[in-house]
């Protein structure tokens, strides 16, 4: 059943077509849209004027004035009409696709490699969206996938696995993204120049001071997003994205980079740290 394509609920398609298309993007999205070549995408995402995580996204660059957006958790149609606001006069469409379907396969991709998509927008365009030791394929088609809740929540432990956070409504324009550890997946840039929260994520950068960043947890209980990690009675950190992959429940808290090895506890429940899997940056 590996090579059977399953929904991946949640996950929404924007795109934005224009001649500015490209400029739009590069001056509102954190990470550098002009480093990539038609046929390539890259994490990316939109930050609040204070440099707290809108959203994360997958930006593929189709040609030089088409753009898509993969969206794993936000509301795309919210997203697009606060996107809209900054249009101004740019020559740029944007537009939900829901005639685009987001599909997830556990096995490698037939064309597609690291940062390079492949595919047609009639047939599917397929990304490499696995590492060495979790082979995976998404798929953006036209025809849905079928629906799989055991292999799409696999899915969304793999993401967590991985350092990718899936942030659910609660834990929206709360984190930097130097806290959510962006970097590992090389999704914001420090160099190229002017972007909504630029200055506050520079800062941070060059003056040394992120101070917290990812760390995986698992449990033997369900774990839930905003709830305080703890050793004994004080604070250590906050869950920010969880899971469940049919065995083991998982999840990313914001925790300080250094700290000494305690017991941790959410909830009264013990918790224990994982290594996060290398893999996912483009």
């Amino acid at each position: 059943m590996a090579d059977t394509l399953f929904a991946l609920p949640g996950h929404a398609l924007i795109a934005l077509e224009g001649r500015d298309a490209a400029a739009f993007a590069q001056a509102q999205f954190m990470n550098d849209v002009a480093l990539l070549e038609p046929g390539q995408w890259q994490w990316n995402g939109w930050l609040t004027p204070k440099g707290r995580v809108i959203a994360l996204l997958a930006l593929l660059k189709r040609s030089d004035d088409m753009l898509w957006l993969l969206l794993p958790d936000a509301d795309a149609v919210a997203f697009a009409a606060a996107l809209q606001r900054f249009v101004f006069r740019s020559k740029v469409r944007i537009q939900v696709r829901e005639d685009l379907h987001a599909c997830g396969r556990f096995a490698a991709p037939a064309n597609a490699s690291g940062a390079t998509f492949a595919g047609g927008e009639d047939t599917g365009i397929e990304l490499d969206i696995g590492s060495p030791g979790a082979l995976r394929t998404l798929r953006l088609s036209p025809t849905p996938g079928r629906q799989d809740e055991a292999a799409a929540a696999r899915w969304h432990a793999l993401d967590l696995e991985h350092g990718l956070p899936r942030l659910p409504a609660s834990q929206v324009e709360q984190w930097t993204p130097q806290q959510l550890s962006l970097d590992r997946l090389r999704a914001f840039s420090v160099k190229k120049g002017c972007y909504p929260g630029q200055e506050i994520v520079a800062r941070t950068h060059f003056l040394g001071q992120a101070k917290r960043g990812l760390v995986l947890l698992e449990s033997d209980a369900a774990l839930e997003a905003g709830r305080d990690v703890t050793a004994g009675a004080v604070a250590m950190g906050k869950l920010v994205a969880a899971g469940f992959d049919g065995a083991k429940h998982l999840a990313l808290a914001v925790m300080p980079l250094e700290r000494e090895a305690v017991e941790l506890e959410v909830d009264g429940t013990p918790v224990v740290e994982r290594p996060i899997r290398d893999g996912l940056s483009r």
